[in-house]
């Protein structure tokens, strides 16, 4: 059970002295001093960061836009709204997602802050229930999100190559069409090249990201301006066809058809405005990240929600007859880039498609890096069986290189659905969403219910929601929301149903599930005991954080100390010898 004492009493900790620093059980122990920032991370979740914390405000602001790709991210989603639901479910679909987006990603950021670690939302969701469920809510919240992430970053490196085979179309004018093997082999290369560089140390990808936000930004608003200002006046869609066009192509009859592929527009929005604590995984590397992480979260949720609207309504307008075309004879077969090749010309489009083409690198980058942290927590808290192989951090590079390259080999499966259809593609995207947003249902909804559970007694972090009816209203939204639009997710694309337009996302968020389950049932629930620490009990003491009293009840239980939990009021005047 979390054992500490008081706020005041860790305060008075001098936790500037020189003590002993327990990486792993596998490394050896070194002496270092604790800052302000590993100090709380050791008071809030017994882990001291193995990185160095070389992200900024700036670059972490720039991380939060870069995860969620605005312009790249919308060109590979772009015809899911615009192909099967018409124009106004283009823009109204996205408006409607990214306010409710907007109270998801509130709750989460607050969660955040609360636990600012590198597992994230999996490592907030153990410490949110009872000791008794601690483990199994862990497993499952990782599980998903593991899932989630790695199909995000399948559906974004799919999307890159697409949009580089659609820039090599418009070059030679439409003699050479990439098939569906050229693009899942460059989808390969390219995730090498990605594992390349998510090895390098963290102050270069720091470095890096940092311009993330100028390149993503900038092309938008370039695009915005340049489409606006090359189409004829006469040539532009009005409000009634732009807003209030629903043409429904899913093959679904009835006031009910029109319903739903309207809905289905909301696979855009979602799969842009996902992977929200991605910012959390990285914050054992960034600088005052119980703030710097959560307000990244929300400028970026917002920003990209009010730019992301103004682009679809723009593309709309300025879309011409592109509805009406054969999506066989787009640049990559993305209506967006057949859009902006007709508006600004061939010429145009070679100079300003490579820039969307980066940013969608970004996109991988960032995700990547996300998703390889959050094996590297998995890991060090003895989620696989690996011995803490993946919980490994590179000497020379001080990154998760190992769990880079964990990540890569399920990526590289997912891919190999780019060989049905572009709805078997399409279900990347919706598993994307589908494991990430279950997995932040989860923790989201346990510190509704569990909030005052003695285990728990949850105590916000410098960004807050507070206790009273606008947490409930806000959490409840979030959670409300989630199973709403999963569920929308979960649907085929189009009738009829055959095996290329089957919606494959479900099946595999399910399968993986209950694989991991029946894993945790005969196996893994004998090492995992959830979200632990990797200092030890008499380093936890030292810190201020566990009496002696306190180390000798977790020895006598076997249990590693996990450190001080958030809002242990219960035990704050217990006597400490710190």
């Amino acid at each position: 059970m979390p054992l500490f004492k008081s706020k005041a009493e860790a305060e008075k900790t001098k936790l500037d002295q020189s003590i002993p620093h327990v990486i792993h059980e596998d490394v050896s122990v070194d002496r270092v001093s604790l800052n302000e920032d590993d100090a709380e991370l050791a008071k809030r979740m017994g882990h001291r960061s193995e990185f160095a914390r070389e992200f900024r405000s700036f670059s972490t602001i720039s991380y939060a836009f870069a995860i969620m790709g605005l312009v790249s991210s919308i060109a590979t989603t772009f015809n899911t709204p615009f192909v099967y639901g018409g124009p106004a479910t283009t823009v109204w679909a996205w408006l409607m997602g990214s306010c409710f987006n907007l109270a998801l990603g509130t709750a989460i950021a607050e969660l955040v802050s609360s636990y600012p670690s590198s597992g994230g939302l999996y490592s907030a969701s153990g410490l949110l229930v009872p000791m008794r469920y601690r483990a199994p809510v862990a497993w499952v919240t990782g599980w998903l999100n593991f899932t989630g992430q790695i199909a995000g970053i399948a559906g974004s490196e799919y999307g890159l190559a697409q949009m580089i085979f659609g820039w090599v179309y418009v070059v030679t004018d439409g003699r050479f069409v990439a098939t569906n093997r050229e693009t899942v082999g460059l989808y390969f290369g390219l995730l090498f090249v990605h594992g390349a560089i998510n090895s390098l140390g963290t102050r270069i990808l720091a470095k890096l990201t940092s311009g993330y936000v100028i390149v993503n930004l900038g092309i938008t608003f370039v695009i915005i301006i340049t489409v606006l200002a090359c189409t004829p006046l006469h040539e532009m869609h009005n409000g009634s066809y732009t807003f209030g066009t629903i043409d429904n192509q899913t093959g679904y009859s009835g006031m009910g058809g029109s319903a739903l592929s309207f809905f289905m527009g909301l696979q855009s929005v979602q799969f842009v405005m996902t992977d929200y604590d991605a910012t959390a995984h990285i914050s054992e590397e960034v600088h005052r990240a119980a703030i710097a992480a959560p307000v990244a979260i929300m400028i970026a949720v917002s920003g990209t929600g009010i730019i992301g609207w103004l682009l679809n309504i723009v593309l709309v307008i300025v879309s011409g007859d592109v509805a009406q075309s054969e999506p066989g004879n787009w640049p990559g077969g993305l209506a967006m880039a057949e859009i902006i090749y007709q508006r600004i010309g061939k010429v145009g489009f070679l100079v300003i498609w490579p820039f969307v083409c980066s940013v969608a690198f970004f996109v991988v980058t960032t995700a990547l890096q996300a998703n390889a942290r959050s094996f590297y927590a998995f890991s060090r808290d003895k989620g696989l069986p690996d011995r803490g192989f993946f919980a490994r951090i590179n000497k020379v590079t001080g990154t998760t290189v190992n769990a880079v390259w964990l990540v890569i080999a399920p990526c590289i499966l997912l891919g190999c659905l780019g060989l049905a259809s572009y709805s078997a593609l399409s279900a990347i995207f919706a598993l994307a969403a589908l494991g990430m947003d279950f997995s932040y249902l989860i923790p989201i909804a346990c510190r509704q219910i569990f909030q005052d559970h003695p285990d728990v007694l949850y105590k916000p972090g410098p960004f807050s929601l507070g206790r009273g009816w606008f947490a409930r209203v806000v959490n409840g939204i979030a959670i409300v929301w989630t199973i709403f639009e999963c569920t929308i997710l979960s649907i085929p694309l189009s009738l009829p149903i055959t095996a290329p337009t089957f919606n494959y996302s479900w099946v595999i968020m399910m399968g993986v599930l209950v694989l991991s389950i029946i894993w945790y049932l005969l196996y893994a629930h004998k090492h995992y005991k959830g979200p632990r620490s990797t200092l030890t009990p008499e380093l936890l003491n030292k810190l201020g954080v566990v009496t002696s009293e306190e180390c000798t009840e977790a020895e006598n239980a076997n249990f590693p100390a996990p450190g001080q939990h958030p809002g242990r009021q219960d035990l704050d005047e217990r006597p400490t010898d710190s």
